[in-house]
């Protein structure tokens, strides 16, 4: 096989050009028959296989760098510079990351994981480059999906000035998670189908080239090819922001994009090369359903089925409670980032077409745009996964919060998501949302208290927060449902010399501690905060009054979470002795399986009980010999 001699970094240089396409094709089966035992992202890394392999022969790295927006498009980068052996391990704790990481590889020169952010980082690097006086190129890859995030606009607006080489390869499949939307992918599908255009431009240079006279009259074509363009593609933003543009170009023809590089080396300016793909290239499922296979679970090669069923995850039920609430108010409106499907809004989409919009990867303008709406008495909903939702900031506190508007923000991805890693987990929220005045923020402890505390959201008339994690919805304490009041919490057990004030996916591990707990002889109360602003403070001082301990427990930093509002009260109230916080560390979580993360953070059934046993002073066995 062609791919097993790919053992290091350039070695892809050393294959005949001949050979191209069945070492795409060897990739693609590698990629393929990887990615459906451990997971991971399969549409977007067959689709950009030509491109990858393109950017390696075409530029010297890792001496050249490239900056992979996102970054979930980057498997075949990994493959080509010597991490074969690395796709058994792929976003497992310990393994290889699914995302460019600056500690795993000289050859990932800026970690990412988000959208939108390879223009500005590579202009940086461009520019310190020739601060330095060295002499390197410098490539972000972005997608169109990233091409509706308003930062790639300021960095291109920025990069049109310069006068160094800096080299953007569009990466365009028409899609971002989902299809996209918007102007943008408008006016790059127009681009695509210019046929007028690009059949004239091969016409003339295969008329000329080889005439005696053909290289001067190319020549003078290049001089006025910006004109040529300008009337042939409608508006041609790019060269109107400053930007030279090249193409479009086949992104599965690896010497016309070789070539396309080449003359983008040339270029004393930013350069924009606009490739196009095929998003799941060479795989029938992943073509058929490219959103699916975005990122996928485990799957069976030959049907492209996932290889384990689940019962309904919390997307599931958020998913029929919107539809539930939209049929009950014809106020309710959803707004999502390019994500209708995994926030699970694509069924109140096909219910409520007129009441559902999809705004593209900007999730600053989605908040300011349902603050617009509720400003005239709609209430919209904003579905965003919670590691998202931190692009949003300035926006939720300025444009919601400040005016007060009926916002509610579902916030799905909430605590641990796993194999995705440090950019995707979402144990900030709690942090981030309740230093902000007149938020209500909010954690499920089940998949009944979610559609309740749905409800309760609209009803508020004011910002409110519903957090909730990835995976499958909890089915337990269905007897417990009391009616939802703001800033008040429920006892699940009363009883107990220590109060385990658990939040959201935590009340679930409340009650494997408890029992842990109760085969050394202790007696836990349980209650479960539901508010993680506001607190309920009478069930924190009746705990205090009552119990020995209190020991909070949240899927979240300690710094700004629950456990600091908990001690907070009861320091203002003249006791705060005897409180253990249970959270996550002030830290990045790298990636993993989140039963595997959970048990390294202490934060699983068992480690929450012996940290607690030691905590207490409890002289019998502190090891888990029951904790099983």
């Amino acid at each position: 096989m062609l791919l097993d001699r790919i053992e290091k970094a350039n070695d892809i240089k050393k294959i005949e050009a001949k050979d191209y396409p069945q070492l795409a094709q060897e990739i693609r089966q590698f990629l393929i028959e990887k990615i459906s035992v451990t997971g991971g992202h399969l549409g977007p890394n067959l689709g950009t296989v030509e491109l990858t392999m393109a950017l390696h022969l075409a530029f010297n790295l890792p001496t050249d760098k490239i900056i992979w927006d996102v970054g979930h498009q980057s498997y075949t980068h990994k493959l080509l510079s010597g991490r074969k052996d690395g796709f058994d391990t792929l976003r497992q704790f310990g393994g290889m990351s699914g995302f460019p990481k600056r500690k795993e590889s000289d050859f990932d020169v800026f970690d990412t994981g988000h959208s939108s952010t390879s223009i500005s980082a590579g202009m940086g690097i461009a520019l310190a480059r020739d601060m330095k006086g060295q002499d390197f190129n410098v490539i972000s890859v972005i997608g169109d999906g990233a091409l509706t995030g308003g930062m790639a606009y300021e960095a291109m607006n920025n990069a049109g000035k310069m006068e160094t080489n800096f080299i953007i390869v569009l990466n365009d499949n028409n899609m971002s998670i989902s299809e996209n939307v918007g102007g943008m992918s408008k006016y790059l599908n127009d681009i695509r189908t210019t046929d007028g255009y690009l059949g004239l431009k091969e016409g003339v240079y295969n008329a000329l080239i080889g005439k005696p006279v053909g290289q001067k009259v190319i020549s003078g074509i290049r001089k006025v090819k910006s004109s040529v363009k300008q009337l042939m593609i409608p508006g041609m933003l790019f060269e109107e922001l400053g930007l030279t543009y090249l193409g479009p170009v086949d992104g599965h023809d690896i010497q016309a994009m070789v070539k396309a590089f080449e003359e983008a080396k040339r270029t004393d300016k930013a350069v924009l090369v606009h490739v196009i793909t095929e998003k799941g290239k060479g795989y029938l499922p992943a073509q058929k359903h490219p959103a699916r296979f975005h990122g996928t679970a485990p799957f069976d090669v030959e049907t492209g089925v996932p290889l384990s069923k689940t019962k309904p995850s919390y997307t599931d039920i958020f998913s029929t409670v919107m539809c539930k609430l939209g049929q009950r108010n014809e106020n309710v409106v959803a707004v999502t980032a390019a994500m209708p499907d995994g926030t699970g809004l694509k069924r109140f989409h096909n219910m409520y077409p007129d009441r559902f919009f999809d705004v593209g990867i900007a999730e600053p303008h989605a908040v300011t745009f349902a603050a617009g709406l509720a400003s005239q008495g709609m209430l919209p909903v904003v579905a965003v996964y919670s590691s998202f939702l931190q692009r949003a900031y300035d926006q939720i506190l300025h444009d919601v919060c400040l005016q007060n508007l009926p916002v509610v923000f579902a916030i799905d991805r909430a605590g641990l998501v796993g194999s995705d890693g440090e950019t995707h987990q979402g144990i900030f929220d709690f942090t981030y949302l309740t230093g902000i005045p007149n938020m209500t923020v909010m954690a499920p402890k089940n998949l009944w208290e979610l559609s309740d505390m749905m409800k309760f959201a609209l009803s508020l008339d004011a910002p409110a927060a519903v957090r909730y994690p990835r995976g499958e919805a909890y089915d337990g304490l269905e007897e417990h449902r009391s009616p939802m009041e703001l800033g008040k919490g429920e006892w699940i057990v009363t009883e107990g010399e220590l109060a385990l004030l658990a939040i959201g996916s935590m009340v679930k591990e409340a009650v494997q501690v408890r029992e842990l707990l109760a085969k050394k002889g202790i007696q836990a109360r349980i209650f479960n905060a539901r508010f993680a602003k506001p607190i309920d403070e009478e069930a924190v001082l009746l705990a205090r009054k009552e119990c020995r301990w209190i020991v909070t427990m949240e899927e979240n930093v300690a710094t700004g979470g629950y456990g600091e509002k908990v001690l907070d009260c009861l320091n203002r109230n003249g006791n705060q002795s005897g409180v253990l916080t249970i959270a996550l560390p002030d830290t990045y979580v790298e990636h993993g399986n989140v039963e595997l993360l959970k048990r390294e953070l202490g934060v699983d059934p068992e480690g929450i009980v012996q940290r607690i046993l030691e905590y207490i002073g409890y002289e019998g066995t502190v090891g888990c010999d029951t904790c099983e």
